[in-house]
């Protein structure tokens, strides 16, 4: 199954796509402007010029602002290679999700005009509950976890015929992600290594496919939802812990069977962040560049910042800041960032 997660697929799912998803934009920047003198760096948004330090020095670094995507998550990429590529019945499509999912699959639906139901845990925040309503899809909110979503999703597309849009564990997802993957690489070229947060494992998967050993992927997961890291360590996917600050968007309990593949193949190791720097990078986001992103949008981030990965000499490190469904409401400003 994973041989049609590959390059030329995720090439042509990108000449789909295309139309109806942002290019996130790049620019460089002088590198003292953010506190890496000496080294080129690169940040994807024209008015973080001049903005701060994150305190990291003698290396290059280029951010991938995907929170700037169409309903504020990489999800929206997946979510209409899912729509544009599959047949969709009369019934609409029905998602489980954290919200990030949801809040994209809602978005294809409205734009492509196609029924939507989604169903999200207790725990997926106000910001990104607000934003599925704000679509038009019909939301039920029930259960503890994601597994509980999934679950009602799973009955609702049996009785009703509607197409089931997986987050992370189906082929059009992957594939779709791994579009960030193609614009990164033509955007800058030169990375040594990118660093990637991990719930389910789709955009991992999908970055892991298209880079396939042409520059290093470390996964980036929190220490209590150690999906990916519990997986390779016991051989194949494996429920593990759910607890964490970033539970709406990294802690689905298991990677999907289909990434795992891919990270076995190309994902040289995982990393593992506590909350605490979790929520330190998300504060130095905000100090040093004015960028508001949500706890797992700022995980991967969270392993530089806290020195979880330690940076080689010259080495020239992406890192994909994924999403940006936050709210003051959402504990921003006491996370310190008022």
């Amino acid at each position: 199954m994973t041989s049609a997660i590959d390059r030329a697929a995720i090439e042509r799912v990108h000449g789909v796509i295309a139309p109806y998803i942002r290019r996130t934009p790049v620019v460089d920047i002088d590198s003292g402007d953010v506190g890496l003198a000496g080294r080129p760096i690169t940040i994807k948004l024209e008015l973080l010029q001049r903005a701060g330090s994150f305190g990291l020095a003698e290396a290059g670094l280029v951010v991938k602002l995907e929170l700037l995507q169409h309903a504020g998550s990489f999800k929206t990429r997946g979510a209409f290679a899912n729509l544009l590529t599959r047949v969709v019945p009369p019934a609409g499509v029905v998602a489980a999700s954290g919200g990030n999912h949801g809040a994209a699959v809602a978005f294809a639906a409205m734009t492509l005009k196609v029924p939507a139901k989604i169903f999200v845990p207790t725990v997926s925040s106000p910001a990104k509950i607000a934003r599925i309503q704000s679509y038009g899809a019909d939301l039920v909110v029930g259960g503890d976890r994601y597994a509980d979503a999934l679950a009602a999703s799973e009955a609702w597309a049996a009785t009703s015929g509607a197409l089931q849009v997986h987050a992370f564990d189906q082929i059009e997802t992957l594939v779709g992600q791994g579009t960030l993957g193609l614009e990164l690489e033509r955007q800058a070229p030169d990375l040594d290594t990118i660093l990637v947060a991990v719930g389910g494992g789709g955009l991992v998967g999908g970055i892991a496919a298209w880079y396939r050993g042409a520059a290093r992927v470390i996964a980036v997961e929190p220490d209590g939802a150690p999906t990916l890291h519990d997986a390779i360590r016991a051989g194949r996917p494996v429920d593990a812990p759910t607890g964490s600050i970033a539970a709406d968007s990294l802690a689905p309990r298991r990677v999907g069977e289909l990434m795992f593949p891919l990270a076995r193949a190309h994902v040289e190791r995982v990393v593992l962040v506590s909350d605490a720097a979790i929520l330190a990078a998300q504060r130095a986001l905000w100090d040093a560049l004015r960028i508001v992103a949500e706890p797992g949008g700022a995980a991967a981030f969270a392993a530089l910042h806290s020195g979880a990965y330690a940076l080689g000499a010259g080495e020239r490190v992406g890192v994909v800041v994924s999403g940006g469904n936050t709210a003051v409401g959402d504990g921003f400003a006491a996370a310190g960032h008022n």
